[in-house]
């Protein structure tokens, strides 16, 4: 095995032709206690493969950023394709860092910094979520790479925040009857030119928790699809469902994509935990409920 010592004796080769040798010799020397022989070539490209794999191993590059006083803070910077947005899209705003979220309000970062690493100094200098909430922009321009503009918008994010939490969350009025459907719903519906699906989210009462627009269509047709009405539904935390849409004929009669919508849509509800209690259909005079003519596929419970 070749030591330290015995690398440190080795004689320098003077001339052009003993340099040769001697590094042809040095490629052949053991790069393991196995013996193993790599040439340069060979040894260069498993070093790069096996950068490449530990490179492969780790989501998350390590980045420095100065902070004040001299002091260096490293900070977890997310690969490209895996940022804020990919992760909120993916996993729900709950999932997100204080540091993550100011990311997405601040939009972008610094000629230093990319909008991550200057969150994350952010919220380490304002001391989190609460001196957020204790600073105003005077404060918050203050600090380095930030400027009034992206200290204005946190402030107003922050106030949003504020506002939300204070304002007192009273239940919609309760679903009984398709006739309390059609009064809800009827002034918005009936004299609509296009058609448009809508989703009454109820809670454990019966009573109107979330009203979702869930697509907008053309004269005759409004394409929905279950996965993109009970994801709506779903982020609502809806005990029950009620579903209605217009006509813009005028006659509320279903037709029969109407049908084939409601049994899938009271499946999916099923096998999701969401119960299906009505699909409405409004039209000019009238309207027609699904559960009052006796359509409403067993399933629904």
């Amino acid at each position: 095995m070749t030591t330290i010592a015995a690398i440190a004796a080795t004689h320098i080769p003077t001339n052009a032709s003993q340099r040769r040798s001697t590094v042809m010799a040095a490629a052949r020397l053991p790069d393991a206690p196995g013996g193993r022989h790599l040439s340069a070539r060979h040894a260069a490209t498993r070093r790069r493969e096996n950068a490449r794999d530990r490179a492969a191993r780790h989501r998350h590059a390590r980045c420095a950023a100065p902070a004040r006083g001299g002091v260096v803070m490293h900070v977890v910077e997310s690969f490209a394709g895996d940022g804020p947005r990919e992760r909120l899209r993916r996993e729900g705003r709950e999932a997100l860092s204080e540091e993550e979220l100011v990311a997405l309000v601040l939009g972008t970062g610094s000629a230093r910094e990319p909008v991550t690493v200057l969150a994350a100094r952010v919220v380490r200098e304002i001391g989190g979520a609460a001196g957020l909430a204790r600073s105003g922009v005077g404060g918050l321009s203050s600090i380095d790479g930030l400027g009034e503009s992206k200290a204005m918008r946190l402030v107003a994010a922050i106030e949003l925040g504020r506002r939300v939490q204070q304002r007192p969350w009273s239940p919609g009025p309760k679903i009984e009857t398709s006739r309390d459907v059609d009064d809800l719903l009827r002034p918005r519906l009936a004299d609509q030119e296009i058609e448009q699906f809508v989703a009454l989210a109820l809670d454990a009462k019966n009573r109107v928790s979330a009203e979702l627009k869930i697509a907008v269509g053309g004269l005759s047709a409004c394409p929905v699809a279950p996965a993109d009405v009970f994801r709506a539904i779903l982020r609502e935390a809806a005990a029950s469902v009620v579903f209605a849409h217009n006509h813009p004929s005028g006659d509320s009669t279903p037709s029969a994509d109407d049908i084939a919508l409601t049994d899938r849509l009271v499946r999916a509800g099923t096998l999701l935990g969401v119960r299906v209690l009505d699909h409405v259909v409004v039209g000019r005079e009238g309207y027609f409920s699904f559960v009052d003519a006796g359509l409403l596929p067993r399933s629904a419970g």
